[in-house]
């Protein structure tokens, strides 16, 4: 099978440079500087114990050829930019005829639980992702992945469930990358005890380091309330550490540990937007239909929204302030 990478930062750009490493061939799909040095200089990826430059086919968007009919899209892209990708890819036309939406599976390796729903509306083959892949992207051409010994976790299924050869394909592709790819017959399960985890990001983005024990188990609980309200279930913090064991540690690259997750790094780039509305807001979204509170999450939906707009560093929200807004 051949990959394209929707989204080559740091969950695309791990994935393809190392299913490049892996022999299989790749593409990725970039935008503005960073294509320019992927282009100039190919992706590097720095990683615990080496760092590997690829030079790999870069583009933009789909090209004027039809795509091979044995083409793998893989979603990377953060939550807020789904639509757009769909948009761009769902009528790219493919060999033998058809387009991209009806003939080629698109895999959805991405935060949050809002993005599947989203590509069944266009395209008929999805294939949801959960990623345990602690990388970071912060300069263009560079990503870093600490994830040791392996890369990381990426489970993978069907949506709405089951799975079936598609899965396995890919899933031996991605371990020959040196990935760990269980095939998931739940994987909407992984992915929704994913998102409890990931509702931490926003408050990593707005406080940095320093984070109160007590926001940190209020955001979760709320997460948790919501989820048994509408009857989703998902996993445990304890059944994911015995998944995941010894296989995805985090090391330091270059004497430096991950600086912060993808809500962070959202900030630390001054980007436009943020995933916090597809993770905290999926549980503000939930906790409004079944009727659970959710003000901590809504709260941290609204102070990153204000800290993009107002242009906060990362870290850099007071605390006293999103208290206020919790309040």
């Amino acid at each position: 099978m051949r990959y394209v990478i929707i989204g080559a930062g740091a969950v695309g750009g791990t994935i393809g440079v190392r299913l490049a490493h892996a022999e299989r061939d790749v593409t990725l799909v970039a935008r503005g500087a960073h294509l320019d040095a992927i282009r100039a200089r190919g992706l590097t990826l720095r990683q615990p114990d080496e760092e590997i430059t690829t030079r790999l086919a870069a583009v933009d968007g789909p090209v004027d050829q039809p795509l091979p009919a044995d083409t793998v899209l893989i979603l990377t892209v953060k939550s807020q930019d789904t639509a757009g990708a769909l948009a761009a890819w769902v009528d790219a036309p493919v060999v033998g005829g058809g387009t991209a939406g009806e003939r080629l599976p698109l895999v959805t390796a991405q935060n949050g639980v809002a993005n599947e729903r989203a590509a069944l509306r266009l395209f008929a083959d999805v294939h949801p992702v959960c990623v345990w892949l602690p990388a970071t992207h912060l300069d263009p051409g560079v990503v870093v992945a600490n994830g040791y010994p392996h890369p990381g976790m990426l489970h993978i299924g069907r949506y709405p469930g089951g799975a079936d050869d598609t899965d396995r394909a890919i899933a031996a592709d991605l371990s020959a990358a040196g990935f760990v790819a269980p095939v998931r017959t739940d994987v909407l399960r992984w992915k929704y005890g994913k998102l409890l985890s990931n509702l931490g990001n926003g408050l990593q983005a707005l406080l940095g380091r320093d984070i109160p024990d007590a926001l940190v188990e209020r955001v979760r609980a709320e997460g948790v309330a919501a989820l048994a309200a509408a009857g989703i279930a998902h996993t445990s913090p304890e059944e994911e550490k015995a998944e995941r064991g010894d296989r995805v540690g985090q090391r330091p690259v270059d004497g430096e540990a991950r600086s912060g997750g993808s809500t962070w790094q959202s900030l630390a780039r001054g980007t436009d937007s943020t995933e916090v509305d597809h993770l905290n807001g999926e549980i503000a979204l939930l906790g409004r239909l079944h009727g659970v509170p959710t003000p901590v999450n809504v709260a941290v939906q609204r102070a990153v929204r204000r800290a993009v707009r107002e242009r906060i560093g990362a870290g850099a929200f007071p605390l006293a302030e999103l208290e206020k807004m919790i309040a």
